[in-house]
């Protein structure tokens, strides 16, 4: 890596940017170089209604003597993310970079939660990733570089009471920067994930005294370096929030050889304890490290 980090005129979309930290990624985005292209709805928590939060944030950038444009597409829509990849294309001629931020809440158990809570929710976090990178990805293919951030959550990496339509969905994202990861790195596009945590309109009442220390722009912070040439690293998950950074990752244990007979089940009740111990691990990069270590533990076994 070199230098600072910078945009010199690249132009990232930002999803959900109208406020909390959507606003914040667009706020620093602009502040280092970056035209953004500020997307929002403008709706409530749920999704409902709509506004010209994405227009107000344009108007910040813009009084700090930064470049953006809005946009108020859904992209929850195949159309609407059609639309913001061409307000990108339209107004500043290329596209750098995606942070896909925008997300809703529809908090119920299983049991309660109707088909609507359910749509909605995948539509706006998980189906709307694939609205806007569809169509972004051609014109980072041509181009031989791109930088994409998703989103995820705790609710989707360890789980959350009430939110298995959340959680599935930010859990989902996970599935496709693994993916995306492999398939744009012959072209130079590079796929990470945060999980934040940061006091917003989501997250109100939920971090009680502590709220003050979890400012949105800790979480920018690390997805402004994530969106920028200076990142060089691929599929990786990082946890931000109140000023701490963490990684967050998926490991596999070497685990218990059964042998060449299929074992029983009585046989993995007795081996819990070996298929299960962390003692050793590896950080798989893909399905084939995995494949590469079941290979391993049956040749030590032979």
């Amino acid at each position: 890596m070199s230098g600072r980090v910078g945009f010199d005129g690249r132009v990232v979309i930002v999803t959900g940017a109208g406020h909390g930290i959507g606003r914040a990624h667009a706020l620093t985005l602009a502040g280092h170089g970056a035209r953004v292209v500020v997307n929002d709805l403008g709706g409530a928590v749920d999704g409902s209604g709509s506004s010209g939060a994405a227009e107000r944030v344009v108007e910040e950038i813009r009084a700090r003597g930064g470049t953006a444009t809005a946009s108020a597409d859904s992209v929850a829509t195949v159309e609407g993310g059609a639309a913001l990849v061409r307000k990108a294309i339209d107004e500043f001629g290329r596209v750098d970079a995606v942070i896909h931020n925008a997300g809703i809440l529809r908090d119920r158990t299983l049991a309660k939660m109707s088909e609507e809570d359910v749509s909605a929710v995948l539509d706006v976090h998980l189906a709307g990733a694939f609205n806007v990178l569809r169509p972004a990805w051609p014109h980072m293919v041509e181009q031989g570089y791109g930088r994409i951030v998703l989103t995820t959550s705790s609710s989707g990496l360890l789980g959350t009471f009430g939110q298995s339509s959340y959680g599935a969905a930010k859990a989902g994202l996970i599935g496709l920067m693994n993916v995306l990861s492999l398939e744009g790195a012959r072209s130079g596009i590079l796929v990470n994930a945060l999980s934040p945590t940061a006091a917003t309109r989501m997250t109100e009442g939920l971090l009680g005294e502590l709220a003050d220390r979890f400012d949105p722009q800790h979480v920018a912070a690390v997805g402004t370096f994530l969106a920028s040439e200076q990142c060089e690293l691929n599929r990786q998950i990082f946890t931000v929030g109140g000023g701490r950074v963490g990684r967050i990752f998926l490991g596999v244990t070497p685990g218990w050889y059964s042998g060449e007979k299929p074992a029983s089940p009585d046989d993995v009740l007795d081996a819990l304890d070996d298929i299960c111990s962390l003692d050793d691990f590896i950080v798989p990069e893909s399905g084939a490290d995995e494949v590469a270590l079941i290979q391993k533990v049956i040749g030590t076994a032979d």
